[in-house]
């Protein structure tokens, strides 16, 4: 009988999981010595009411907006919401595994979701995954145990598929799937028809979840640096395609453009933050700069 210990503990697989649990902590506690104070407030906390200001009072809760409209000022109050929920919804589809660098797009948002996946638990919150590509693969049911964070990693260590992506009929089943209100952490590079993706996320929104969409996209499809003639391998079923790239550079940039603009004004639309992920940018400045902005909301 084999010794189950050695069937199922892969050393590698511990290594692969020790090494990115390690750098989703560096990640976050490099945020915490650059900022010098706790984030992990800015998830849990939600807008309660307001309260007329008075004298005394930190002006620094002060709702300017309201100041605005009304020329009276007026704090906001928060609450703390102890039982928050976090989904992690990550691509896992064969587009993907794509990386013209260090990193894939995959890895990358498995990078900055590990941190992310870390943080919550810190705070004595729970972690929850849902790993699709055409439909959900792995659904783990969220958990605030220390053990969540060992779960999520070997779930995001399986990698990607062979499977395209069907983001829209996803989100509608993940409407579905997720019942109680939670934050919603979307990963992915969203290659699906925009019109789809924003219906799913609109049937998320029905459910009054907090939703981030992180676009995760490799600097090469941004910039399009390429120059002399190209093979373009095919992803998720399509066919290779063997092209001049400078005559296309300039409609492809047009393309993309108005592919971004239609995906953040319709989140915007919905009041969904949408958060664009370069594969050569630092998770760490990236993870900061979105922590930062949920603190000023």
């Amino acid at each position: 009988m084999p010794d189950a210990t050695a069937q199922y503990l892969d050393p590698q697989m511990l290594a692969r999981v020790r090494s990115l649990e390690l750098q989703a902590r560096h990640i976050v506690e490099g945020y915490l010595a650059g900022m010098h104070k706790s984030p992990y407030h800015g998830f849990a906390v939600e807008f309660a009411q307001h309260r007329e200001y008075v004298p005394g009072d930190d002006i620094k809760h002060i709702d300017w907006k309201v100041f605005a409209r009304s020329e009276r000022f007026y704090l906001k109050q928060y609450e703390q919401d102890t039982n928050l929920i976090c989904w992690l919804l990550i691509d896992g589809s064969e587009s993907m595994k794509y990386g013209s660098g260090q990193r894939t797009k995959y890895d990358y948002a498995c990078t900055v979701a590990a941190a992310l996946a870390y943080m919550i638990l810190q705070q004595s919150d729970s972690v929850g995954l849902a790993k699709f590509d055409s439909e959900v693969r792995r659904f783990l049911r969220p958990s605030g145990q220390s053990s969540q964070l060992k779960q999520v990693l070997f779930h995001l260590l399986e990698g990607v598929g062979p499977e395209k992506t069907r983001l829209g009929d996803t989100l509608h089943d993940l409407a579905e799937r997720i019942q109680r209100r939670g934050l919603l952490l979307l990963f992915s590079d969203l290659f699906d028809d925009p019109a789809e993706t924003l219906a799913g996320l609109k049937h998320l929104q029905y459910r009054r979840h907090d939703i981030t969409v992180f676009h995760v996209l490799d600097a090469a499809e941004i910039d399009f640096p390429f120059q002399d003639p190209t093979l373009f391998r095919g992803l998720e079923r399509l066919p290779d395609l063997l092209t001049d790239p400078r005559s296309l550079r300039e409609s492809y940039v047009e393309e993309l453009n108005r592919y971004l603009d239609q995906l953040k004004r319709g989140c915007r639309a919905q009041n969904i933050d949408y958060v664009l992920l370069r594969t050569d940018s630092d998770p760490g400045i990236a993870l900061a700069s979105y922590l930062s902005r949920r603190l000023k909301k």
